[in-house]
């Protein structure tokens, strides 16, 4: 999404955060292309260090914040997702969002009413992120039954989108600081959805509406109301339990249904990633929770791999 101090820090949202264990660093991503309508669109494939030749791989998505590209949210320091990916034996992939820049600068997703230069050109990004799919299952032994998106801010709200229109082939989401603003929502297929959420973001504010540091002219969907709609979307059960509770911070499980629903809120953080701290100095993110264990282990229940 466009906010302001990601505009001036040329980063997006994108956020330092604690290495995960992982003996060694990870492998030299691949470059790929996919042409959709027209428009060319780069992606980064990262394939774990630990794959076995013929064995089908668990695939995550990964969808930067707005103004943000791919190789910054690949970028180890900023995100350790490469690493994340290593440790629990996924392919993970890192497309671009809608980009008028050379090279993909400035990215964004056009999740519904947000953000900038996609939503205004209308960008097909579920066609996109469809032909990346497909792409990748051609080209690498991807397991039909196992592909995630995780994203932030921009990236999560875009994360919803898909889980709407490309329910028969995700299987779970997991949204950083990015609220559903989607309008239209009829998955055909069940998808789980973890949310992770500041109580003091003051870019998609917790309670909805505009962020008083957002650069969006957008008044977003409260982190309550998107909750409740999946739940209602999956059926689950109205009372969730209590499955972390930590100073700073606690998780809360909506089982049974079609498919789970997991809210984590931190009482602080900000818009950013629980764990990390911004590379320009500021707020940092809330280290009550680590996002990358916690969207790793609700994905890993999605598959049976707990």
């Amino acid at each position: 999404m466009l906010f302001k101090t990601l505009f001036y820090s040329l980063l997006g949202s994108l956020l330092y955060f604690p290495l995960l264990a992982c003996a060694t660093q990870p492998q030299a991503d691949s470059a790929f292309e996919v042409t959709v309508q027209g428009e060319r669109r780069a992606y980064l494939v990262h394939m774990p260090a630990q794959a076995v030749s013929g064995q089908l791989l668990p695939m995550v998505l990964v969808l930067h914040g707005g103004l943000g590209n791919r190789q910054v949210q690949a970028t180890e320091r900023f995100y350790h997702q490469r690493s994340a990916a290593d440790q629990y034996g996924y392919i993970a992939v890192f497309p671009n969002g809608y980009s008028r820049w050379p090279g993909g600068k400035f990215a964004t997703w056009n999740a519904g009413n947000c953000c900038g230069p996609a939503v205004k050109k209308q960008s097909d990004d579920v066609a996109v992120i469809r032909a990346i799919i497909q792409a990748m299952q051609q080209r690498t032994p991807v397991d039909p039954k196992r592909i995630f998106v995780d994203g932030m801010s921009n990236g999560g709200m875009m994360a919803y989108r898909l889980a709407c229109e490309l329910s028969g082939t995700i299987r779970a989401i997991a949204s950083v600081a990015g609220t559903d603003n989607t309008q239209q929502c009829q998955p055909d297929k069940p998808v789980a959805v973890l949310h992770i959420h500041a109580k003091n973001d003051d870019h998609v504010p917790f309670a909805g509406g505009k962020g008083q540091q957002s650069m969006a002219d957008v008044s977003f969907n409260s982190v309550p109301a998107t909750i409740q709609k999946w739940v209602q979307i999956n059926q689950a059960q109205p009372q969730p339990e209590r499955v972390l509770a930590v100073a700073g911070a606690y998780c809360d499980l909506y089982r049974g249904g079609r498919a789970a629903v997991q809210l984590c809120v931190t009482e602080t953080g900000g818009h950013a990633w629980p764990g990390g701290t911004k590379p320009r100095g500021g707020q940092a993110g809330a280290d009550a929770i680590d996002a990358n264990a916690l969207i790793w282990q609700f994905f890993n229940a999605q598959s049976g791999d707990e």
